[in-house]
């Protein structure tokens, strides 16, 4: 399952699945669920979650294991397991 894993200022790590894209939007960077066989962001595309731009260290697109929910843990593609805000878009 593809998603974002941002990182912030305050080295707080937010993950954003069902998540297909982002883009800056004024001072936020906004998460979009684009819907099936889009591939731009477009009228027809959901915000999910915005973060304000001056606060985000990093953004890494990985894909999350399914394990490690119960204890507010993921394991993401890189091997790394950490604690997390988890944010879903709904589908």
């Amino acid at each position: 399952m593809p998603a974002y894993r941002i990182v912030l200022r305050d080295h707080a790590v937010e993950v954003i699945d069902g998540v297909d894209a982002y883009q800056q939007e004024g001072q936020l960077t906004t998460f979009f669920r684009t819907g099936a066989g889009r591939q731009a962001i477009d009228s027809w595309s959901t915000r999910v979650a915005s973060f304000r731009t001056s606060t985000v260290l990093a953004i890494r697109r990985v894909e999350l294991d399914v394990d490690g929910l119960a204890d507010g843990t993921k394991t993401v593609l890189d091997g790394t397991r950490t604690p997390v805000e988890r944010w879903t878009a709904a589908g």
